[in-house]
């Protein structure tokens, strides 16, 4: 697992990582994930043609949020969160084209719904990637704020 690109384990449950080559998703299914949530959009450059197809033949769930880089919305995170807490004790995978978006959501599920406390919060992923100050502010959103999306 730790050769997808930029993967982050969260706990049991919950992995992320930037796009997986097509035979990881085997990895990924061996491991006994049972929901893929991609968050890249589908013309991202190394974005799987028919990745839904892939993740589906292979038995597991597949949902698509497709977050635009240069303009995240709210709206999109409270999907996100949305999506993930109705999965309940699924094994989740999350990945984006790099683990950017990913991580950027993450940090704000770690905040609102796993109640992380902040020095448990994996963030090597920001140590390649400094998010710039639309991302920011979207990691910075309330909860009430995040419900108003």
């Amino acid at each position: 697992m730790k050769n997808i690109l930029n993967y982050i384990k969260i706990n049991e449950l919950i992995s992320t990582s930037g796009q997986p080559k097509i035979e990881e998703f085997d990895l990924i299914k061996d491991e006994g994930f049972e929901v893929v949530i991609n968050l890249a959009l589908c013309n991202a450059s190394n974005a799987i043609e028919n990745e839904d197809k892939v993740v589906t033949n292979l038995g597991m769930s597949y949902f698509h949020i497709p977050v635009d880089f240069e303009n995240p919305k709210a709206s999109d995170l409270k999907l996100f969160i949305n999506v993930m807490q109705s999965l309940g004790a699924n094994k989740v995978w999350v990945h984006c084209a790099k683990n950017y978006r990913v991580s950027a959501f993450m940090y704000v599920y770690h905040k609102y719904v796993l109640k992380t406390p902040f020095e448990n919060i994996d963030l090597s992923i920001f140590n390649i990637w400094n998010p710039d100050k639309t991302w920011q502010e979207l990691m910075k959103i309330t909860l009430e704020d995040l419900y108003k999306a």
